[in-house]
């Protein structure tokens, strides 16, 4: 055992009976911001879910800190793609944050001091603290992932999820959440972000993980991005793709 706070060992998924995943292998260590990356369908959404414990593998092990990962664990931020939010709830920003940490609380004991005293300190990390009392309806795309960004930290988790978090944000907003992850990454977190923003994530991540069903290769992005038959594996693009004139102007 690694000692890492994050580590998935072999790792197979079937989905309906078909299979999804097969001999995933990947660690991500404290201190580390990992990009996992790979093209539609190549079953990195159902990767995190995994981890969540949302999924069962049909064989292999994911281990949080050690233990094997269950739905709702307080050592596990998770970080959904937006349309995974009902926004149309008549609740404000500080709310929906709350709601991170139900699975801690149970249905019916109500958030106190110490409860909410953690959600200021999430809505201070994302820089939502003048926007705490607004109906989330009324947010914007950017507004709405850092809400969601601020439920997940609300536990102060070991792990942190990320599911696409660049996707449709303007560069301002992405830019201070590249920023936050980086941060939060050097406080100590495990971060681990799927993300089809390959340029960005070749810039921000410590390391890059290629998926395509199972790991293809993972490593620092420079030598990784080097490496053009390691991305034509894991993309199944010809030697003459753009993606591979791209990787090599990065």
């Amino acid at each position: 055992m690694t000692g890492a706070p994050l580590e998935v060992q072999g790792v197979a998924v079937e989905l309906a009976g078909r299979p999804v995943l097969h001999d995933v292998d990947l660690t991500v260590n404290r201190g580390e911001l990992v990009g996992l990356i790979g093209p539609n369908g190549a079953g990195k959404t159902t990767l995190l879910r995994t981890i969540l414990g949302l999924v069962a593998p049909v064989s292999g092990r994911v281990l949080v800190e050690g233990r094997t990962a269950k739905p709702g664990r307080s050592s596990l931020g998770y970080v959904p793609q937006r349309h995974e939010f009902a926004w149309e709830f008549p609740i404000n920003v500080a709310e929906v944050v709350a709601t991170g940490l139900t699975g801690r609380l149970g249905l019916l004991r109500r958030p106190g001091a110490t409860e909410w005293g953690a959600v200021a300190d999430a809505l201070h990390r994302v820089r939502m603290t003048d926007l705490a009392e607004r109906p989330v309806g009324q947010l914007s795309g950017g507004q709405r992932q850092r809400v969601l960004v601020a439920r997940a930290l609300v536990l102060q988790p070991a792990v942190l999820l990320l599911d696409e978090p660049f996707t449709g944000l303007d560069m301002p907003t992405q830019d201070l959440l590249s920023q936050l992850f980086g941060e939060l990454a050097r406080e100590g977190h495990a971060v681990l972000m799927t993300t089809h923003d390959i340029p960005s994530a070749l810039y921000t991540c410590d390391r890059i993980a290629l998926l395509n069903r199972t790991i293809i290769a993972t490593g620092q992005p420079q030598p990784l991005a080097a490496d053009p038959e390691l991305w034509m594996a894991a993309f199944g693009v010809a030697a003459d793709s753009a993606l591979l004139r791209m990787l090599k102007a990065a």
